[in-house]
């Protein structure tokens, strides 16, 4: 399974490596190094990464937001600013770009964790997020499914049927799949499976539950089946990854 690829724009190295550290341990892949809008342009054109963290500050000609304007005109990869500053006159030029998030120095692990997380899943759900369209909606699609992902969201900890969720669109199942798949970019399972992994990161990081009780609290009646499904998703066992989450967050600690 391929991880997906965070392009990191951050001319401070110790804070990208900090960076780095964070997100690889959530399984995505982190480029550093990048500490120029022209060399991230680059590097986006070539690599096309799923996610930019833009830190607004750069020590050059153009800074973060020229980069963010550059990625509101094409429109293909959402981006985060990470930034000390908080002031009203910067945070309203940034705004201007509609970034998926703001990151506020200095952060912890879990700032980091959320803003990725929750930045990837609108950029995931923009087809169906009719506040985003400037145009009038056509078609009440949207709106179906955003109620389907409300309620696979509140339930998570549930088994989740697929026919079910279908039965509530009033749709046969074949078009809801279809629809779902269309307009969310993934699968219903593959959604729900989804959520379901990022929930279980944050019982294991957040909580000191047992590993098998963190399988029932996702619905999952099977340990193993659980710990298979998570090690393909992440590259680790339950108890690999809350082990090293925890040396993570001491040595982020210590450093921030």
């Amino acid at each position: 399974m391929t991880k997906p690829l965070v392009l990191i724009v951050e001319d401070e190295l110790i804070i990208a490596l900090d960076l780095k550290e964070i997100l690889n341990e959530e399984g995505y892949e982190a480029m550093i190094n990048i500490v120029s809008v022209e060399a991230a342009i680059t590097a986006i054109e070539e690599h096309k990464p799923s996610l930019v963290l833009i830190d607004i500050n750069l020590k050059n000609e153009k800074n973060g937001i020229d980069l963010g304007t550059y990625l509101l005109k094409n429109d293909r990869i959402p981006f985060i600013y990470i930034t000390s500053y908080s002031d009203k006159s910067t945070l309203d030029k940034a705004g201007e770009t509609r970034p998926y998030g703001y990151i506020v120095k200095p952060f912890k692990p879990a700032d980091i964790k959320a803003a990725v997380s929750m930045a990837l899943n609108n950029y995931k759900h923009r087809n169906i997020d009719v506040a985003r369209h400037q145009d009038a909606v056509e078609t009440d699609i949207p709106f179906i499914l955003k109620q389907v992902i409300s309620y696979i969201n509140n339930n998570i900890t549930e088994k989740i049927k697929v026919s079910d969720l279908a039965k509530q669109t009033l749709w046969e199942s074949q078009h809801f799949n279809r629809m779902f798949s269309k307009y969310v970019g993934v699968t219903p399972y593959k959604y729900i499976l989804d959520r379901k992994i990022e929930k279980a990161k944050a019982l294991l990081t957040e909580t000191s539950i047992p590993i098998t009780e963190v399988s029932y609290e996702l619905g999952i009646k099977s340990h193993s089946n659980f710990c298979n499904v998570f090690k393909k998703a992440t590259g680790k066992t339950p108890e690999a990854y809350r082990k090293s989450a925890l040396v993570n967050n001491k040595y982020l600690g210590s450093s921030n």
